[in-house]
């Protein structure tokens, strides 16, 4: 579920060249505030999952809605079983 999440984060990603020390600038515009740079092309790719991800944890650590991108979406279980 979350590694599909983070797939289809990345394929609605955006990417462009700005005047920067990292020049490459990616973001994913339905995920408020999730953007990242990099030196090239791909470390920004990979800059952007890791920001995507660590967006995922707080929004759940926070028991936040997570929005579906498309088709796929992350949901808590309502219940949770004590082990």
């Amino acid at each position: 579920m979350i590694s599909e999440y983070l797939a289809e984060a990345l394929k609605r990603a955006s990417y462009e060249i700005i005047d920067d020390e990292e020049p490459f600038y990616g973001e994913v515009s339905e995920l408020q505030g999730v953007w990242a740079s990099g030196k090239t092309l791909e470390e920004c790719r990979q800059n952007l999952l890791d920001v995507v991800e660590g967006w995922i944890l707080l929004r759940l650590s926070r028991g936040m809605n997570i929005p579906a991108l498309g088709q796929v979406q992350i949901e808590l279980p309502k219940e949770t079983i004590d082990v």
